[in-house]
């Protein structure tokens, strides 16, 4: 490797050697060895995670951290912390969660372990070494690469807002960064988390798709009767649920409820996914060409549009059936959606689309969900961004206007008023969420470079850029 010929190339150079030193694989084994699982319950590894773990790192990179309480009841702690170097620099506020999902420790391939990293090729596997330890070690060891570099000065002014509770929902993330909305006070968001489009395509998204889940359920009857007694006379509340279904999605999985359509695509994020192409990877399911709605591309499908599914649904014992007509029937649905979406009122779409084709059996329980969120694609940030990508890899960019799937990106762009830049490390056939979660060792590497090239560059240009945007801001208000 040639010798870096400019400070932005030596700071990326530093990126690599934390990499090809192991330095960087090292962070990252010791950090998924943390039991960080959210979604049993009460865990003190959450805590640990940041006491022992996150808090030591910022420290060595010249952060003052602190622990925050949960405001919800029983939820995980929040690290909030702060690297000063001037009042008059930009600032940014940066993200990562430190829990992880279940370790289905049973389930993963023979050699393979949820809790100790082990390398296959070009694939690290380990909990959490996609979602999300190793996107927040990228992004710390390239800030270090950039602190080195600059012999210790930044040029702006870092904040971390560091949560244990993402994977069951973010509890206390809104409320808390509510309460502290001053110390968390930035001129631009950066962070990583989620897939980019493809393991060899740097990727920026700029929000995600909101989520909000739904049960249908239909209580017919006391127990069940016999089908040879009573079928023809009693009716199925698996086969009323199943038309039920039927009516608010069709055969090819378009959404029949008007109200929870979107709006039409627009010019600007469509010529943005018009060069993405969806399941590049070995890995990736086939795309089955005709489902969804007829008109998009399969990447306008999943990014720029809403779909309706159905995640699980159960009548009668289906492990140990009966010669029994079952006594109900329940589904559980979930809405993905894209900003302009009616969703605040879905409970009244669905009960109105119900009672309009006789399904008033059917009862509707909406939970709560997550806004959508997408920050302007001509926001001066984005192409910032766009820029530092392509200069530090020679390629170009995805831009995706929002994630396909959610991240609580709404406290960021909503509760604190942030322009938000996501910048993912994995890649779509990671398997996270399920046994064998991996990273690729190119795309860490990669990524790192990336990483510092961007830090580079808000030092050099964040404070014209968060100017540019302020100034623009005014002239939109008057």
């Amino acid at each position: 490797m040639k010798e870096p010929s400019t400070p932005r190339e030596r700071a990326i150079a530093l990126a690599f050697d934390a990499f090809d030193s192991g330095e960087f694989y090292t962070d990252l084994s010791r950090r998924v060895a943390f039991h960080t699982e959210s979604q049993n319950g009460p865990n003190p590894a959450l805590a640990a995670y940041l006491t022992e773990e996150v808090s030591d790192a910022l420290a060595r990179l010249g952060f003052a951290a602190r622990i925050v309480d949960n405001p919800a009841a029983g939820g995980p702690p929040f690290l909030i912390a702060e690297r000063h170097e001037s009042d008059d620099l930009p600032t940014v506020l940066t993200y990562g969660h430190g829990d992880v999902v279940r370790g289905y420790d049973e389930q993963w391939r023979a050699g393979l372990k949820p809790w100790e990293m082990v390398v296959d090729g070009e694939r690290w596997y380990g909990r959490g070494s996609a979602d999300n330890k190793g996107q927040h070690s990228v992004n710390f060891a390239a800030l270090a690469a950039v602190l080195k570099a600059r012999g210790g000065k930044l040029g702006y002014n870092v904040k971390v807002i560091f949560e244990t509770g993402e994977e069951i929902g973010s509890p206390g993330l809104d409320e808390t960064c509510a309460a502290h909305k001053e110390a968390l006070s930035a001129d631009v968001f950066i962070a990583s988390d989620g897939p980019r489009v493809s393991a060899e395509r740097p990727t920026l998204f700029l929000g995600s798709r909101g989520a909000i889940p739904f049960e249908l359920t239909l209580n017919l009857r006391e127990g069940g009767h016999h089908s040879g007694n009573w079928g023809g006379v009693l009716s199925n509340p698996a086969i009323v649920l199943a038309h039920a279904i039927a009516s608010l999605v069709d055969r090819n999985g378009r959404i029949a409820v008007e109200g929870l359509r979107p709006p039409p695509i627009s010019a600007a994020v469509r010529e943005a996914l018009s060069d993405i192409e969806l399941g590049r990877d070995e890995s990736s399911p086939d795309i089955d060409p005709h489902w969804g709605e007829p008109g998009l591309t399969p990447t306008e499908r999943v990014i720029g549009w809403n779909t309706l599914e159905v995640l699980a649904m159960k009548s009668g014992n289906p492990d140990a059936p009966v010669n029994a007509i079952p006594p109900t029937a329940k589904a559980v649905c979930q809405l993905r959606f894209v900003v302009g979406t009616d969703w605040e009122n879905m409970q009244a779409h669905l009960d109105r689309h119900f009672a309009e084709h006789g399904f008033t059996e059917v009862k509707v329980k909406v939970s709560r969900g997550t806004p959508a969120t997408r920050l302007d694609l001509e926001d001066p940030w984005v192409q910032w961004a766009l820029d530092s990508m392509r200069a530090t890899t020679g390629k170009k960019p995805a831009l995706l206007p929002n994630l396909g799937g959610t991240v609580p990106n709404d406290v960021f762009a909503d509760t604190l008023g942030l322009p938000t830049l996501w910048l993912p490390h994995s890649y779509p056939a990671c398997n996270q969420h399920a046994p064998n979660e991996h990273v690729l060792a190119p795309v860490m590497r990669e990524s790192l470079g990336i990483m510092a090239g961007l830090w580079w560059d808000l030092g050099e240009q964040g404070a014209a850029i968060a100017a540019r945007r302020a100034a623009q801001q005014r002239i939109d208000r008057t």
